[in-house]
C-alpha cells in the first residue's frame, strides 16, 4: 500500500505558520483585553474571535478560488488574504 503525501510549497507553509501566529496573538489579546460584542460592516453582532474566523473562512475562499481561477503565484492570493483579514478585525 503506497501513501501520498502532501507537497508542502513555501506559500503554503507561510499561510498556516502564519495562522497559528495570529491565533497564538488571538489569546493573548483576549488575555490581556477580554473581547465585547459590535456590530460593523457585516451587520451582526460578533467579537473579535469571530471576525477573526470569517476572516480566516474568506482567507481560505480567496486562495480556493485562485489557485482555481488564476495560474498566478499564490504570492498575490496570499497578499489579498492578508487584507481581508485586516479588514474584517478592523472595520468588520
Amino acid at each position: 500500500m503506497s501513501f501520498e503525501w502532501m507537497y508542502w510549497t513555501l506559500p503554503t507553509a507561510i499561510f498556516f505558520i502564519s495562522i497559528f501566529l495570529m491565533l497564538c496573538g488571538m489569546l493573548v489579546w483576549e488575555l490581556v483585553s477580554p473581547t465585547t460584542e459590535r456590530k460593523g460592516f457585516l451587520m451582526i453582532p460578533i467579537t473579535r474571535g469571530t471576525r477573526f474566523f470569517l476572516g480566516l473562512l474568506g482567507s481560505a475562499y480567496i486562495h480556493l478560488a485562485w489557485i482555481g481561477f488564476t495560474d498566478m503565484t499564490l504570492w498575490f492570493a496570499s497578499v489579498l488574504s492578508v487584507g481581508w483579514i485586516i479588514v474584517v478585525m478592523r472595520w468588520g
